[in-house]
């Protein structure tokens, strides 16, 4: 183990006083430069070489051919000279030399001397610092990379971090084409990825041990790397005691590990030259930098060629992750430790309490969740001690000063892989965390041989009992980031599992996969109410009808929502950045006082944290309140219909060239053919047509044999499909047969950047079932559902198509509070003087956006409502409609202005629970086949 500083420096503070009148490079620099060593306790002087020689580059201005006076491959380039001479030119020299190194061996530190003085260049940073050799022992800490004190600021966003993963990439590519795959390369993956971590943190000894002996003891051609690489395994699996006496003297140096991370026997992996090249790239990394949370699903997506294209597509970034641990359990931990911090006995069993807190993350993937809450810990703890022990850098027995371990951590991964690095991930952090206090305290700590395990199962989090990994009596915090799978998305092994977890919950059908999380979470803290939850998920549970399926059942089992953050944008910070649109909810049995919404002006943007009374499942302030679907609006509206279902497999319907082709043929079709369009086509100015033989007789039919080859095939294909073969009698009608000359065109999706609803007037169209219509809508009811308000509803309780919004008939219009301003009032009254505005303001949006639409810039409603290119004109156009808006939902006892969506909902809710309780309850009914749609016209 590396020395305490204390030695160290008192060590560094003789070398300075033995050295202090040599002058003679020739004969004084390779001695003084190996009782340099011996300062860090460093006597094996293989670790460097002397006069190490360089080639100068071709085309390079500068010589750099010539002799490196000390060279330590990967860490260190010494250029001595005799006292009194420049040191800038020594300096220029050492630089010069960097051009003839290869890539993998250029050094982290430079450093030039004359005896007297020292110039030290960190290469990483580029910072430079020079002293005397009278006050070494005062910068002494600047060489802690040599005795294995080696902490830095581990950055997420740090390349080391996607490099370290590349070239293990490079690594397990080439092992996998050799034939060396599944099970066992794993194995070997995460054992290389512990010992780079060991090489350069200082567990082995010297810095780069393991590095070091591969490249001295092993053939160029790579054919004995891999029993080289088995006999290391075997002697970090012995104990010392138990190692042959005559080991070889570099082998046995390596330390005992345990943790039972080098007890499996390995078949013999074979390598070549090309593979041992790749092995040794890896080991030039500085690997003390990697994050280990963020490094362990970089380090998986390289088992997976998919996934390597797209390298940290999905992990979770350390900000993400702080979201959710700092308001479950971080923030109280640390309020509590400023209170208790000025009493040594609270502090003492504060100190005590944290060692019984146990972290369980069901869905763990390779631990990030907790890793990271791990570190938060170490770092709390780190505070506590240096409060403890204000005196500072005197050298303590750190061993027993550190209370947290790893074995306070549970996890369950359904993947062997992800499972091994989330184990050694915590092994990491911990090094990492016991670094840092050896820095703090002078004393250097690592526990080896590994003695506390995380408690990481590899298993299928939905069929093992949670009990059996950690009993809920024993857990305080559940805690993670389940699968985003859709109902929709969900294999069919995956279905297996998610069905007996919510088979006793009505409707649970429409349920995403992570819901299967929240209900078996609900169980397992039934008998330790005082446990806490807190799950990132797809904002899909939080809208639309999971809502009422969900958080009805949750609801009844006594959850209380502790926290939550509103939707926003879960990205991270690597190449192929995936993000998807998240909430985090935190929720317990028992009710807590003091609540927390985190609201997003923008989702990409930071939170703004709210207190709040209380939380409902739509995770605003607001008493619990869901709404589920209704088959009538609420308001005395008209109601919303499917578009048509034409169930004819595009057989009747034409794109615009295959209609001129079509009309060719049979061109007396032309008095049956009609525009079609899907909300998209409605959306983009896409354009198609139709076959429309509703008002057809017999005869007419007959008479067209090319419609009639059609209806043919329509018919064909209907008496094949289930779903199908009851309108297989009718081939040459679509499902609907009516549908009016003039509606309201609602398309079922729209982008969620949006910051209006594309809905308009379609006229002499047949609209799909991909979009609703409104027959007898008029200006009045464009104007409401074009509304700030209307959209700040569809918002919160509508559902999503990926992130899409979603708009539902049942859900989001037949739900929806409207204002009383009936058709008949009265004209003066001030219900009638609203329904005027609103028309007026509505008619304005509408006449707006047709001076985009004509000529030939005709715009899309996707141009004109793109929050790019969204025309000012039309933009204050509907700033008009919404202040006309708002003021008629201010007669009805809501505000003339609202500062955001949350206070329009809020309003919007208590509206609904008005109107409502004046309503017969409507019975739940389960999703049915829709019948043939006949409106009025």
């Amino acid at each position: 183990m590396p020395l305490s500083w204390n030695e160290i420096k008192n060590k560094a503070l003789a070398f300075s006083k033995r050295w202090d009148d040599a002058t003679r490079e020739d004969s004084d620099a390779k001695p003084f430069w190996i009782d340099f060593f011996e300062i860090f306790g460093i006597s094996d002087k293989r670790v460097a070489t002397f006069e190490h020689a360089v080639k100068k580059l071709p085309g390079a201005k500068a010589r750099t051919d010539g002799f490196v006076d000390l060279f330590w491959p990967g860490m260190l380039l010494v250029e001595h000279k005799s006292r009194g001479k420049h040191l800038d030119k020594a300096m220029d020299q050492a630089m010069g030399y960097l051009a003839g190194i290869a890539e993998r061996d250029l050094p982290q530190v430079l450093v030039v001397c004359d005896f007297a003085h020292f110039r030290v260049r960190d290469l990483a940073t580029g910072e430079t610092r020079e002293f005397a050799l009278k006050d070494l022992h005062k910068h002494v800490r600047q060489f802690g990379f040599i005795a294995g004190y080696k902490t830095q600021t581990i950055k997420p966003q740090d390349p080391v971090n996607i490099r370290a993963a590349e070239r293990m990439g490079k690594l397990h590519d080439a092992l996998k084409a050799s034939g060396y795959e599944g099970h066992a390369l794993e194995v070997l993956l995460v054992r290389l990825l512990f010992c780079l971590f060991a090489d350069d943190t200082g567990i082995f000894q010297p810095a780069q041990a393991m590095r070091s002996f591969m490249e001295e003891r092993s053939a160029e051609d790579g054919t004995d790397l891999g029993p080289r690489l088995a006999q290391l395994f075997q002697v970090l699996n012995t104990p010392e005691d138990k190692r042959s006496k005559a080991l070889d003297e570099q082998l046995a140096a390596f330390p005992y590990v345990n943790g039972k991370l080098f007890e499996e026997a390995l078949p013999m992996a074979d390598f070549s030259r090309a593979m041992r090249e790749a092995f040794l790239d890896a080991c030039a990394l500085d690997w003390s930098a990697i994050s280990p949370a963020i490094f362990g699903s970089l380090f998986q997506s390289i088992m997976d060629d998919k996934a390597r294209r797209n390298l940290g597509a999905h992990y979770t970034s350390e900000e993400n992750i702080l979201k959710l641990i700092k308001p479950l359990f971080l923030d109280e931990l640390w309020a509590e430790f400023h209170k208790v911090k000025g009493n040594k006995n609270r502090l003492f069993e504060f100190h005590k309490k944290l060692r019984l807190l146990t972290f369980f993350d069901p869905a763990c993937g390779c631990g990030n969740f907790l890793v990271i809450s791990y570190r938060e810990l170490r770092l709390l703890e780190l505070e506590i001690l240096r409060v403890s022990h204000a005196s500072g850098q005197q050298t303590l027995d750190v061993h027993q000063l550190i209370s947290l371990n790893v074995d306070q951590f549970y996890g369950i991964e359904i993947e062997e892989f992800p499972a091994q690095i989330a184990q050694v991930a915590l092994w990491l952090v911990d090094h990492q965390m016991n670094l840092r206090v050896s820095e703090e305290f002078g004393m250097y700590f690592a526990r080896i041989p590994l003695k506390s395990t995380p408690h990481v199962v590899n298993g299928n989090a939905l069929r093992l009992e949670w009990n059996d990994v950690l009993p809920a009596e024993r857990c305080s915090f559940v805690l993670g980031n389940p699968p985003f799978l859709g109902k929709k998305e969900q294999s069919e092994a995956q279905k297996a599992d998610f069905e007996p977890i919510v088979k006793n919950i009505p409707s649970s059908g429409v349920l995403d996969f992570v819901a299967a999380w929240y209900v078996k979470a609900t169980r397992f803290i039934a008998t330790a109410p005082n446990c806490r939850v807190a799950f990132v998920s797809t904002k899909s549970i939080t809208q639309g009808e999971q809502v009422g399926v969900l958080w009805g059942w949750l609801l009844a089992q006594g959850v209380h929502i502790h926290f939550a953050h509103q939707t926003f944008r879960w990205t991270n910070e690597a190449k192929g950045n995936a993000a998807v649109h998240c909430v985090i909810v935190g929720f317990g049995l028992t009710d807590l006082a003091h609540k927390v919404i985190y609201e997003y002006e923008d989702v990409k943007g930071e939170a703004l944290a709210v207190p709040a009374a209380h939380i409902n499942p739509y995770l605003i302030d607001f008493p619990d309140l869901l709404i589920s679907r209704r088959s009538v609006p609420i308001c005395a509206v008209p109601p919303l219909v499917e578009g048509i279902t034409p169930l004819d497999n595009g057989i009747l319907s034409f794109t615009t060239p295959e209609l001129s082709e079509f009309l060719e043929k049979e061109p007396s079709a032309a008095k049956w053919i009609r525009p079609m369009l899907t909300g998209k086509d409605f959306i983009n100015n896409g354009s198609n047509h139709c076959l429309w033989l509703s008002d057809a007789t017999a005869s007419e039919l007959r008479a067209m044999p090319h419609v009639m080859e059609k209806v043919a095939k329509v018919k064909k294909f209907r008496e094949n499909s289930k779903s199908s073969q009851k309108f297989a009698g009718t081939p040459w009608l679509y499902r609907e047969t009516t549908i009016p000359e003039r509606y309201i065109l609602i398309p079922k999706t729209s982008s969620e950047t949006r910051q209006y609803f594309p809905l308009g007037f379609a006229e002499k169209v047949v609209v799909t079932n991909s979009a609703l219509y409104m027959d007898g809508g008029g200006v009045y009811e464009f104007g409401m559902l074009c509304s700030a308000m209307h959209n700040a509803w569809l918002q919160l309780v509508g559902g999503r198509l990926k992130s899409d919004l979603r708009y539902s008939k049942d859900i989001v219009y037949n739900n929806y509070p409207w204002p009383d301003l009936p058709a008949t009032a009265e004209p003066g009254t001030s219900a009638h003087k609203a329904r005027v505005a609103i028309e007026a303001a509505a008619q304005g949006v509408l006449d707006t956006r047709a001076r985009f639409q004509q000529g030939d810039n005709h715009a899309s409603l996707a141009d004109l409502y793109d929050p790019l290119t969204m025309p000012p004109l039309l933009h204050k156009a509907h700033q008009k409609l919404d202040a006309a808006v708002d003021a008629a939902y201010a007669q009805c006892g809501g505000k003339k202005t609202w500062k955001n969506d949350a206070e329009r909902v809020a309003f919007l809710f208590e509206l609904y629970q008005r109107v409502t309780s004046l309503l017969p309850a409507e019975k739940p009914k389960g999703r049915k086949p829709r019948k043939a749609a006949t409106p009025a016209t």
